[in-house]
């Protein structure tokens, strides 16, 4: 701690330390030319660096240099239920493993304050349109989990520092924006900056806020909550400067799409953004955030938006206390992080994106950043003439291009009372003209909280979603995260039977191929009050702008116009419908979370042995414990660009006839209760049968007699050149104890930070993947479980180098951050070539990680080195 920078705050009784005067007297007048990140950078740096680090350390801000590390002590970790119950599932095998070698397993704990929240659970099994939905769905999730929910409330006691959020209450990242985050922290007398990392890549949604909040996969989490300080170098930071307003009757949805697109073609990949400008200025905090809860889908790791009166409007709004209102805005105008202070930043890069110019539109079919008009759908999945759906839907059949789930889900827009509240009106609209949902439409509303509930009551408009179908079924994370549920078994059938092209429509931020139901060929994204109005027209082969979504009682053909709200109805509403009140209603109660009265636990969990959920994972054991010498290596794999997550690891519904769904039945769990792929990540055994078992997936190594590749959860095995399924192949691999290695395109691991898509690898004996370009979660969950990322330099392919999956590879080199290894590549004929390859170890933190053979295993080893110097 660096005692000279700390001051008294003018009008508060707490200290801060002054970053900008460390700055300063680095380099005069440096702190003013410093964006918003750095400022909030350098602060923790003045609080927390070690005296003698931090001159060199503050200079690499000044300078924006990227060639050192700098620690970054992320003040809270916030997890959803999966990732974070897989990560307190590694913690308490950690704690076995520690006592199995001498320690004391009760010493294992987060040391820093950690908020789960169980959002991830539920199946939409019961429709908006069914009675009593949200009650029968949560019976289902009780049921299904009960071996998951026995296990998050052990460590409620069992672990210190951990705050858990029992399931029914709301999404992770909404609670996040509307309550967890104080913006600024106050803590043994010291008021600093909010800042944070989640188990999910939608956590930068607080980001708009002005809280630096970003996505991490599960193993890096760990290591925070461990206390180890995320080692990092100075991020690119992009300006982004937003002109113009929007136009009537374009929604914060509209142009949170545009700008996805926008930003993914500007290539801002692993950047931090900072928003500003007049347009960013006029924003809600509810827009904001829909645009900074969208940062993986244009591919950044934040998306910044400054402090300023929005900020303090949205606190009050959302119920926080006057005090800490207060603290927030002069903490932010005293420190230089208020926007007025800003206007003489310096951005290496800027962009520049008028409001003005977004149009009503979707994003699909199967990449949340492919900007999509609503009038080029009609010619989406062409299966048969447009004529001839029309007249099967007037014949009583689903038409081609059927939408089958119209779901208004996700965190990103439920968030946004505008969004909900336009919803509303769309659905009073059309009941008035009597239009009605379509028959083979799943319709439901999951909002990320119960607020939406509330001011959605108060405003008249809740019944009016229910009479459309629109009735709560959860606050939950629902169909965006593949939890759809079973669709009618007579829709079902027909889609099978006659092959249809059927869809789905959701305000969710996730659209990849397989994710949404396996039924659903495709998906797309839209607004709330699009969901509704897709709902009514049942088909996505319709021009939403102009053509007929029903008739009236006399007769009157009905289009979107005639049922679209007026922006300043929804505003109207938005300003006496949504309430302090409710928020306050909704999260004193829920952050009630007094232990002082728990009774002991035992600080080793009782594994249950035939459970399917939760298991002792396997990482302290043989091979998993061993040293990667990266030879002999067999391609598991040779795969295309932008392969996400997903592809590696999905988190849908699991099905009978896939590798996990054999092994659930052979357990004795019926078929109705197999939940998804996602909810059995706390036992390996089923999770890693999901390994590379998305049905979208093409393996280049396999291929049809015309050299087609084919589409599927195929692989082939090598030296036999047999093509079998992927766990098959993977089954085989590990019974000859054969090293792996992975071959890829650009963008590998993009998508939802899934700890579980590089424990599959690594488990499988995965040793390196060799790709043009990682996403930037991925590659550190790769490294956190001790498997090499590696680079091909510009212009070497898995192309130019002709591979076709029957080669042997090793890797040569002593590794060390972003040197050059060799990759040697063995090839049938006897031929060998050597080939320069990028380590993507890129610190010198993540190489002691990989060392050690995982985050795991580092704590380990430091944990038990530690014990004995106390002892």
């Amino acid at each position: 701690m660096n005692t000279e920078y700390r001051k008294s705050l003018p009008g508060t009784d707490l200290d801060y330390f002054d970053a900008r005067e460390a700055v300063d007297a680095i380099q005069p007048g440096a702190y003013a030319k410093l964006p918003y990140t750095s400022r909030v950078l350098a602060e923790q740096l003045v609080r927390r660096c070690d005296p003698d680090m931090l001159t060199d350390s503050l200079k690499q801000l000044i300078e924006r240099r990227r060639d050192l590390d700098f620690p970054w002590y992320p003040a809270r970790v916030v997890c959803h239920d999966i990732l974070g119950q897989t990560a307190l599932v590694d913690l308490a095998g950690l704690r076995d493993a520690i006592a199995e070698r001498g320690g004391d397993p009760a010493k294992v704990n987060p040391v820093v304050p950690t908020q789960l929240i169980v959002d991830h659970s539920l199946a939409v099994e019961h429709a908006g349109f069914e009675e009593d939905a949200f009650e029968k769905n949560r019976q289902v999730e009780d049921r299904r989990n009960d071996d998951r929910f026995h296990f998050i409330n052990w460590t409620k006691t069992a672990f210190e520092n951990v705050d858990v959020i029992p399931p029914g209450n709301g999404i992770m990242h909404q609670i996040n924006l509307e309550k967890m985050s104080p913006v600024v922290q106050k803590q043994n007398g010291v008021a600093f900056p909010d800042t944070c990392v989640g188990t999910d890549s939608h956590t930068p949604m607080v980001d708009a806020l002005g809280v630096i909040s970003v996505g991490v996969g599960g193993l890096e989490a760990e290591s925070v909550m461990l206390g180890r300080a995320s080692m990092m170098r100075l991020p690119d930071i992009v300006g982004v400067k937003l002109t113009g307003k929007l136009q009537p009757g374009v929604t914060g949805t509209d142009m949170v799409l545009a700008i996805t697109e926008f930003l993914r073609d500007s290539k801002v990949v692993g950047a931090y953004l900072e928003f500003f400008g007049e347009g960013a200025d006029s924003l809600t905090v509810g827009d904001r955030a829909t645009i900074s809860n969208m940062t993986p889908e244009y591919g950044a790791t934040a998306a910044m938006f400054y402090i300023d009166d929005q900020t303090i409007d949205y606190l009050k709004l959302t119920g926080r206390d006057d005090e800490q209102v207060e603290l927030v805005e002069k903490y932010a105008k005293h420190t230089g992080l208020w926007a007025s202070d800003l206007k003489a930043v310096e951005y290496e890069r800027v962009l520049e994106f008028d409001l003005s110019s977004v149009s009503r539109t979707l994003a699909g079919p199967s990449k949340p950043h492919a900007k999509l008009p609503t009038s080029e759908l009609v010619n989406q999945g062409i299966a048969v003439g447009l004529d001839q759906a029309r007249e099967d839907e007037k014949n009583g059949l689903m038409p081609d291009g059927a939408v089958i789930i119209a779901a208004i889900t996700s965190c990103t827009n439920t968030s946004n009372p505008r969004n909900m509240v336009a919803a509303g009106l769309i659905a009073r609209n059309a009941n008035k003209l009597g239009l009605t949902r379509k028959p083979w439409v799943k319709s439901s509303l999951a909002p990320g909280s119960k607020t939406v509930k509330m001011y959605l009551e108060d405003a008249g408009l809740m019944n009016e979603l229910e009479d459309l179908g629109f009735g709560v079924v959860a606050y939950a994370c629902t169909t965006c995260n593949g939890m759809s549920g079973a669709l009618d078994p007579k829709i079902q059938q027909e889609i099978i039977d006659r092959d249809l092209y059927s869809t789905a429509v959701l305000s969710g931020n996730r659209n990849f191929d397989g994710r949404i139901h396996p039924h659903a060929k495709q998906a797309f994204l839209a607004s709330p009050p699009l969901v509704v109005a897709y709902a009514i027209a049942g088909t996505i082969r319709f021009d939403i702008e102009k053509d007929v979504l029903g008739h009236d009682a006399d007769g009157n053909p009905v289009t979107l116009k005639d049922i679209w709200p007026a922006d300043e109805e929804i505003d109207a509403i938005v300003k006496t419908a949504v309430k302090p009140e409710q928020f306050r209603q909704t999260y004193i109660p829920m952050f009630d979370l007094d232990k002082s009265a728990a009774t002991q636990t035992n600080p080793l969990y009782d594994w249950r042995a035939q459970s399917t959920y939760i298991r002792r994972p396997p990482y302290w054991e043989g091979k998993m414990s061993g040293e990667r010498n990266l030879k002999g290596m067999r391609p598991l794999a040779i795969l295309p660009d932008n392969i996400t997550t997903d592809h590696l690891s999905p988190s849908n519904a699991i099905m009978l006839d896939s590798a996990a769904g054999e092994y659930l039945d052979k357990m004795g769990l019926p078929e109705e209760d197999f939940n998804s792929y996602a909810t059995h990540r706390g036992d390996h055994l089923t999770a890693q049968r999901a390994t590379l078992a998305n049905p979208k997936l093409f393996n280049e190594m396999v291929r049809d007699q015309n050299g087609e590749v084919k589409q599927g959860s195929l692989a082939r095995v090598e030296p036999e050149g047999k093509v079998t399924r992927m766990w098959e192949a993977i089954e085989t691999y590990m019974e000859r104890r054969q090293p792996l290695i992975i071959i890829a395109g650009d963008d590998y691991g993009q998508g939802s930070s899934r700890d579980w898509a590089a424990k599959g690898v690594a488990l499988a004996g995965v040793e390196a993947i060799v790709a043009e370009g990682f996403e930037r979660i991925h590659r550190t969950n790769l490294i956190g479980m001790g498997v090499m990322p590696l680079q091909f330099q510009s212009g070497t392919t898995r192309h130019t180098l002709n591979l076709d999956g029957t080669e042997v590879f090793d890797v040569e080199g002593k590794a060390a951050p972003r040197s050059e290894l060799t990759l040697v590549i063995h090839r049938k004929n006897g031929d060998v070539e050597r080939v320069p390859v990028i380590c993507r170890l890129d610190t010198a933190e993540e190489l002691t990680i990989y060392t050690a053979g995982g985050v795991l295993q580092r704590f380990a080893q430091d944990f038990l080195e530690s014990s004995e110097v106390t002892a």
